[in-house]
């Protein structure tokens, strides 16, 4: 007999089924405790803070209760300047004396003569600053609550002191581009309180009887940190990135006071405080001084226009913008009692073996809601801390690193139905292929378009190290290729022709371009790369050389092999470039193949050899299994399952986004199960640690849901969040798979508004782990092949 409880989500869903019929989007109706994070204390620690943004500007609120932290970010921010690419002219010629001792097998030497091709670091993602608000209260605060509420991107403080209740809300306005606060005390008169702000760039104070102006800039460069030595920091008042903050509050009762550095609000039953924030950043090749944007006047009309309306305006305007893109997705898990306690609490508990399965609902919905509220802006996709960085140093430059982690940033945004978050970095890829197509020439001698290890806000491409970095990161030189897959993704998932056209295919052929260049023949006739690295890890040849640089890596043909599928796939969708397309299918039927090794795992190295560290974090030599689709447990058993075996010998115990890499490979591998044991490892409790890195200590989750790498680093947020979304769905151009890898701890729940490769949305019901009920949308009706239950069958969608 079915179930109540099916008979209520189904009645649910199929509304869910009307109302995306007719072109709009309904709130789920499930407990919130899948989409609210509170708390019983302030924050005391980054790692517990809530975060909020609006795509640009971001904003890290504590809570507190007498002193209120509010740390300021924009996404913009950014030490450098545009990069000379001319500075690398010529650096190719040392490649032949690397290749010719990679060909003689001295792989020492090989590895030093690499550095040669090594050029400049990035740039660092910048702190803004800080608002400090100071509360004038007399005794202690009761029945205090902190919450951030995902399904309409606010945070709320409410305390008692006194008698007196005071309610604080916070949201970052996409529409009108302010932070806004609200500050409520439910007696007349009672609201007592100082604004001031302080930043660690260099700024300048000034204010009329209204207004706040801080003007600032940032470093012209910043130096990274190598070896545990700070790197130098360099201001200069006529070069860099300059900035306004400026801010304006309002009151109902008493006044807002503008002195010296302070604003003052006296006597008032409620303040709303207006935030505006702006850069001189105008693109990626653009100095930002002599050609920047007109900051202040940007952050002036900014201010202006949001402090003359209401509160209630900026609020519902925020909430519609914000829901047009959360409320695509719907997923339900199922209520546990547990769910009712503090985020925090319910952290620990889980840890513990608790069951929650809320919470794990709850972290998906964050990812999407951190996706949301940090990949707005065109050119600047979400860095390695999203847009939230507090540091003057941040870890790795809170940079965009292409060996995965930018990559692994945006797994979700199209799986999850936020196709147009992917945008900022498409944008950014097609920079890069601009200053990539300089150094693919400088450093490689190739035609084409390149990127190495990091980029940054300027597009930097070339090899990072200054000629004495570790080859095992400096040199890595298929950032480019792999990026350029992102482009294919967002065609098969948007099906937007023009796009693929006009702007994705020329980067993908770019991309495909270097590879054709840089490949060249090993002694068997067979396409490898050289020098070749397998990022970040080392390996232990036959005569007992530890090293990085090599020959034929895996990783590099893994990554070339899904830019060659991808652009071939693109040609010959838009019946073009046939002699380019012979090219690409003659080179990848030389492509050294996949190698299955003794022990039975997918070879990572050209020859069988060790691996340095068996358990390492980075696993691309299986790219293909995921985030590419050329092995497939269907196509290519053999295959899968040396991939199978590879992640065995890893093991589960990693970093924050390892482990998320980790369980959508098992779920490719529709293992759900174990993609959920390492689902729920991932989002073990973790204490604050500041900037404390600890690769040992394997990842997890901090009190604000923020990913414990450790320290904190967003992607894994972002690759836990796309493993949701890959066990419940997978597809291909040739069809979709329904429930692929559910785990058996889920067994009902129901999932609305997922995307599916061909431009499908899909929902479905599950219960005793069997789809009941499934809905496949598409713009146009079209044929699709479905596979619900282990069967297969070809059904026409329904009109989105």
């Amino acid at each position: 007999m079915t179930s109540k409880w099916y008979k209520r989500a189904f009645s649910k869903m199929i509304g869910m089924f009307v109302v995306i019929l007719y072109g709009s989007i309904v709130s789920a109706q499930w407990p919130s405790a899948d989409k609210v994070l509170w708390y019983q204390q302030p924050a005391i620690a980054f790692e517990e803070a809530l975060v909020l943004g609006n795509g640009t500007q971001g904003a890290t609120v504590f809570g507190g209760i007498t002193n209120e932290k509010i740390y300021l970010n924009d996404a913009t921010l950014w030490s450098g300047e545009p990069v000379n690419s001319k500075d690398y002219v010529g650096i190719h010629q040392h490649l032949p004396a690397v290749r010719d001792a990679l060909a003689k097998e001295d792989y020492k030497n090989a590895q030093e003569l690499a550095k040669q091709l090594q050029g400049k670091f990035c740039q660092s993602y910048m702190a803004l600053g800080t608002l400090n608000l100071r509360f004038f209260h007399d005794s202690a605060a009761t029945q205090y609550h902190r919450q951030l509420d995902l399904q309409n991107a606010i945070a709320n403080v409410s305390y008692t002191t006194n008698q007196i209740k005071y309610i604080r809300s916070y949201f970052v306005s996409q529409p009108d581009k302010v932070l806004v606060i609200r500050l409520q005390a439910n007696a007349k008169g009672k609201l007592n309180a100082q604004l001031s702000f302080n930043s660690v760039m260099k700024f300048a104070f000034s204010s009329n009887k209204q207004v706040f102006f801080f003007n600032l800039y940032a470093p012209y460069q910043q130096d990274a940190s190598v070896g545990g030595v700070p790197g130098n920091i360099y201001f200069d008042s006529s070069r860099g990135i300059h900035f306004s903050v400026q801010l304006k509050a309002t009151t109902v009762d008493g006044a807002a006071i503008v002195s010296d550095s302070l604003l003052t609000i006296r006597a008032a039953t409620e303040a709303v405080i207006y935030v505006s924030m702006a850069t001189s950043f105008n693109g990626f090749d653009k100095d930002p001084v002599l050609q920047g944007r007109a900051y202040k006047s940007i952050a002036a009309q900014q201010l202006q226009l949001a402090s003359a309306k209401h509160y209630n305006m900026l609020k519902s305007a925020h909430v519609k913008d914000y829901q047009r893109f959360f409320n695509r997705v719907q997923l339900h898990l199922g209520y546990d009692s547990v769910a009712q306690w503090p985020t925090d609490e319910r952290l620990k508990r889980y840890a513990k073996g608790g069951i929650d399965k809320p919470l794990e609902a709850l972290y998906f919905n964050f990812g999407r809601y951190l996706l949301i509220s940090s990949s707005r802006t065109p050119g600047v996709p979400a860095n390695l801390q999203g847009i939230w960085n507090y540091h003057t140093r941040p870890v790795w430059c809170s940079n965009y690193t292409t060996n995965i982690n930018v990559q692994e940033n945006y797994w979700p945004a199209e799986s999850t139905n936020l196709s147009e978050l992917h945008l900022p970095l498409l944008n950014l890829i097609g920079n890069i292929a601009i200053t990539g197509a300089a150094n693919a020439r400088n450093f490689y001698n190739c035609s084409g378009w390149m990127c190495a290890h990091n980029s940054d806000i300027w597009a930097m491409s070339n090899p990072i190290g200054n000629k004495k970095g570790n080859t095992q990161w400096a040199n890595f030189t298929m950032g480019g290729a792999w990026l350029s897959t992102h482009i294919w993704e967002h065609f098969s998932f948007s099906q937007d022709t023009t796009y693929l056209k006009k702007y994705g295919y020329p980067l993908l052929k770019g991309a495909a371009q270097f590879c054709l260049d840089f490949l060249i023949p090993d002694k068997d006739g067979r396409l490898i790369t050289a020098p070749a690295t397998s990022p970040e890890n080392q390996y232990i040849n036959n005569n007992g050389f530890k090293g990085a640089v090599l020959y034929g890596s895996t990783a590099d043909l893994a990554i070339i092999r899904e830019c060659f599928i991808k652009t071939l796939k693109a040609a010959k969708l838009l019946q073009i470039d046939d002699a380019f397309v012979a090219q690409l299918e003659s080179a990848m039927a030389k492509l050294y193949p996949y190698k299955i090794g003794s022990a039975g795992n997918l070879q990572e190295w050209y020859y069988d050899w060790r691996d340095a560290d068996v358990k390492h974090r980075h696993q691309s030599h299986l790219i293909g299994l995921f985030p590419g689709q050329h092995i497939t447990v269907s196509q290519t058993p053999e295959l899968a399952a040396a991939c199978e075996k590879t992640l065995e010998q890893k093991g589960d115990e990693t970093t924050g986004w390892s482990k998320g890499w980790r369980i959508n490979l098992w779920a490719r591998l529709q293992n759900g199960n174990r993609a959920y044991k390492l689902y729920r490892e991932l989002l073990k409790y973790v204490a604050p640690d500041g900037e404390k890195i600890n690769y040992a200590a394997g990842g997890g989750t901090y009190p604000n849901l923020l990913d414990a790498h450790p320290p904190f680093q967003i992607d894994g947020n972002f690759g836990g969040t796309a493993a949701v979304a890959e066990m419940l769905l997978q597809s291909s151009e040739d069809g979709i798979q329904l429930l692929p890898a559910l785990p058996a701890a889920w067994p009902k729940g129901s999932v609305s508004g997922l995307k599916a490769r061909g431009g499908f949305t899909v929902s479905c019901i599950w219960e005793n782990g069997k789809v009941l009920n499934y809905s496949v949308m598409s713009a146009k009706p079209r044929k699709v092949w479905v596979s619900v239950n282990g069967q297969n069958k070809q059904i026409m969608s329904k009109k989105l």
